[in-house]
């Protein structure tokens, strides 16, 4: 799989660059790298006009004018009507919106359903009132939960299926997206599935120290299947679905090429590592599938009490295969995925040594 070319990419849409973008969860990994591509000169989708960007706090609001000092940030919240109004006002109609805010990984359950599913219905209220041109809706693959088997992929069309706190506050907030697109919003949702690359949180440098030191768990064999979207590919999957005209009301998987197994995923990594000049320990740790269930259902029981606890979470869903078929937006909106893992983790080990972090 070829890399992106380094020359900014020329998109083919009968919708025109909006006048003014606005991007929610601004200081987010994927909210950053959007503010990167949107409107520095390195960026593959960099446009005139005004690029807004949703901040909580005057921190997150230097995070972003640290990528781009071609920005405007507003401090507040989705979870705050009256701060979405002052950030959509004074933009023309033809402004679009692009909405990340999102918790993935919060300090209790009831936080899933403050940000991502009253969030999401806020957002698009008010996109909704100020008759804006399009939001771009991002979800996850957490509505529909997990593949029933390791051979099983998800199509564009499937019900919905959530998987515990995360993926149900997903859902409603799609559904309340959808609630508003019955009443005349144009609005569009991408689903990716673990994404990786620069500017990635701790999280991920975690993932890279366990597979240096061998300790990253595979359940069973290593062949549940997972898909994965380098951010650069989700950038554009994103930007595709906010340019391509007619349609409205659908949401597209928006992922890496293929799925790759576990065993593939622990691999590449680890020869991404050693190719980038650091030692790494083979293998993995292996652990048998039962306890990835077990790891689910206490996971399942704590968060009945309204609490979350990161790994025990991790832990249960990394027993299944989540994979998706990306093929409705490459037919619809014509996405085109130009990374795969390999190359997209190099990227990502580089950006980590630039920036001075531990692996």
């Amino acid at each position: 799989m070829r890399a992106a070319s380094s020359k900014r990419t020329h998109l083919v849409a009968d919708f025109s660059l909006p006048s003014a973008t606005v991007v929610t969860g601004a200081a987010g990994w994927l909210g950053r790298a959007l503010v990167q591509h949107l409107s520095t000169d390195s960026g593959s989708y960099r446009r005139d006009g005004v690029l807004r960007a949703l901040v909580l706090n005057e921190q997150e609001a230097q995070s972003v004018r640290d990528v781009s000092t071609n920005v405007e940030t507003v401090i507040g919240s989705v979870t705050d009507p009256r701060s979405l109004e002052r950030l959509l006002d004074g933009l023309p109609a033809d402004t679009d919106v692009i909405h990340t805010a999102g918790v993935i990984h919060p300090g209790k359950v009831s936080d899933f359903v403050d940000v991502n599913t009253t969030g999401a219905a806020n957002m698009a209220n008010a996109v909704h009132r100020a008759g804006l041109r399009r939001m771009v809706h991002v979800s996850s693959n957490s509505p529909f939960g997990t593949n029933p088997s390791e051979h099983d992929t998800f199509r564009a069309h499937e019900p919905y299926n959530p998987y515990l706190g995360y993926g149900k506050s997903k859902m409603h907030g799609e559904l309340a997206v959808l609630a508003q697109v019955e009443q005349g919003l144009d609005a569009v949702i991408v689903r990716p599935p673990w994404f990786y690359g620069p500017l990635q949180p701790p999280r991920q440098t975690t993932f890279f120290r366990m597979v240096r030191g061998g300790k990253f768990p595979k359940f069973g064999a290593g062949t549940q299947r997972r898909s994965m979207v380098f951010l650069d590919n989700l950038v554009q999957g994103i930007v595709r679905a906010e340019l391509t005209p007619n349609t409205s009301g659908r949401g597209y998987w928006i992922a890496d090429a293929r799925p790759y197994t576990v065993n593939e995923i622990i691999e590449t990594v680890g020869r991404a590592l050693k190719d980038e000049g650091y030692e790494v320990k083979p293998g993995a740790m292996k652990l048998p599938v039962i306890a990835g269930r077990i790891a689910e259902r206490a996971d399942r029981l704590i968060q009945g009490t309204g609490r979350y606890q990161q790994q025990l979470h991790v832990m249960g869903e990394m027993a299944h295969s989540i994979a998706c078929d990306i093929d409705a937006a490459r037919e619809e909106l014509g996405y085109d995925p130009q990374f795969e893992l390999y190359d997209g983790m190099r990227r990502s080990i580089q950006w980590c040594r630039a920036e001075g972090l531990e692996l």
